[in-house]
């Protein structure tokens, strides 16, 4: 048995730990190399839809999108150590750290990857993959929504009330 089984494996025991949508990991390895596949080629090879690189200068780009990057990498590390890094012995509704900014941060660092990647060579291609990519992120985010709402109920819909699920509000109301 392969070490990433046996992890996944273990995430499925864990009494902690919620579920996600059956196909989330497979949607979203498909789209990762769909937007790899269609960034790489537009950006190094056929150069079809990066006209809009003449645009938007070097200067301006590459800062924007080395800032997405380390963000993305940034809100990934943090929400994925919080979520598996430790069993929580008595679960709940995850409040800390960058999960009360954004109800979804681990999700949101791959929308972000694939934005900084965009900036530094902007590929409609890869563009419009990332839309689709953001549509499915969405739609697997609303479902583990609903699981935590069942099994979390009034904590959870205070928790949806109190914490964007995707732009954080930097004001409190």
């Amino acid at each position: 048995m392969d070490n990433h089984h046996s992890q996944k494996k273990a995430q499925q025991q864990r009494d902690d730990l919620t579920g996600e949508h059956a196909i989330g990991d497979a949607g979203q390895i498909v789209l990762a190399c769909l937007f790899a596949a269609a960034w790489i080629a537009d950006t190094f090879f056929f150069k079809y839809t990066t006209f809009l690189n003449r645009y938007v200068p070097l200067g301006v780009r590459i800062p924007a999108g080395a800032v997405l990057l380390v963000l993305s990498g940034y809100l990934a590390r943090k929400s994925l150590s919080i979520v598996f890094g430790k069993e929580r012995e008595n679960p709940g509704v995850i409040r800390e750290s960058v999960f009360n900014t954004v109800r979804h941060p681990v999700y949101l660092s791959e929308i972000l990857l694939y934005l900084g990647l965009l900036l530094l060579s902007i590929s409609l291609a890869a563009a419009a993959v990332w839309v689709i990519a953001i549509g499915f992120l969405h739609y697997i985010s609303r479902y583990e929504e609903r699981l935590l709402l069942v099994r979390f109920g009034e904590e959870y819909e205070q928790y949806i009330k109190e914490v964007p699920m995707w732009i954080p509000r930097f004001r409190k109301r």
